[in-house]
């Protein structure tokens, strides 16, 4: 009997201690500067919403704000998935004025990132959406989550989110150039395998339709790749969201020629990224 009454004890202190520490820890994402957490407190309202996956980050915020006199929030993270990025979307029309503007990067329609959408398990509390997708996605998970809270802040995002308590996130974008060496070396790498996965596109696709539907004007973009830098299925991508979606994709892979604008293959830095929303200002992707 005693022992059984010390288990018991034991059993409810590592209840309560976990739900103790999972609330301040969640308290501390709540007052971060992050962009999820800005998300679900009131702070994002925005005249352009821009999503995307690290190629979304392409869309450097203090320099289209400079140029175009409006505010913008960007959604993208690193490997963000289309299913994904549809809640975050749909959650933000939810709780702020209606943007006049959206600008997509389809690559997010390249892969589902099961390891990312775990991560957001520190944000489902805060988004029926969230909760749901990741309770239909990976139940496992999101059982842990119901059962520890502080399994739901066990991490990458909860740690980006603790990284930005007190440092926004508005300028991220990584700010390097690309070697020479590389630079000269990329028409010689293995292609760049890019998937297409009709579940993503149909997520796109859900999306572009529910914000069309609220006024917004939508464009879809596939961002600058480095000159030379190959990537294998990128034309049937475009086609596919263009029959899904109905809109045209603006095409920038082979817009920028100069590789001191990269950070490598992939990826702008913050050069090449102002030269990159000269040309969507010019084509009128952005006002």
């Amino acid at each position: 009997m005693k022992h059984a009454l010390w288990f018991f004890s034991f059993l409810l202190l590592l209840f309560f201690g976990d739900r103790l520490a999972g609330h301040f820890l969640q308290k501390q994402v709540e007052k971060s500067q992050f962009r999820y957490s800005r998300l679900y407190s009131g702070e994002a309202g925005a005249e352009i919403l821009l999503v995307g996956n690290s190629r979304g980050l392409n869309f450097f915020q203090p320099y289209i704000e400079e140029v175009t006199g409006k505010k913008s929030f960007n959604l993208s993270y690193n490997g963000l998935p289309m299913d994904v990025a549809k809640v975050l979307v749909l959650d933000y029309l939810d709780r702020y004025p209606t943007p006049e503007k959206m600008v997509i990067d389809i690559t997010n329609c390249d892969r589902v990132n099961d390891q990312l959408m775990a991560g957001f398990l520190t944000y489902s509390g805060q988004s029926f959406r969230l909760d749901t997708l990741i309770h239909s996605k990976l139940p496992k998970v999101w059982w842990g989550g119901k059962t520890s809270s502080l399994f739901c802040l066990n991490n990458e995002i909860y740690q980006r989110a603790l990284f930005h308590r007190k440092k926004p996130d508005f300028d991220w974008l990584r700010d390097h150039v690309m070697s020479e060496k590389l630079a000269a070396e990329a028409s010689k790498e293995p292609p760049y395998d890019l998937q297409i996965h009709p579940y993503l596109i149909q997520q796109l696709k859900e999306t572009v339709s529910a914000v069309r539907a609220k006024g917004v004007e939508v464009e879809l973009v596939i961002g600058p790749y480095a000159p030379g830098y190959q990537v294998n299925n990128l034309d049937a991508l475009k086609t596919a969201v263009e029959q899904a979606t109905g809109l045209p994709v603006r095409d920038y892979r082979q817009a920028l020629s100069d590789p001191t604008g990269f950070s490598d293959y992939r990826h702008l830095n913050v050069r090449g990224s102002k030269a990159f929303i000269d040309l969507m200002r010019k084509d009128g992707v952005l006002p």
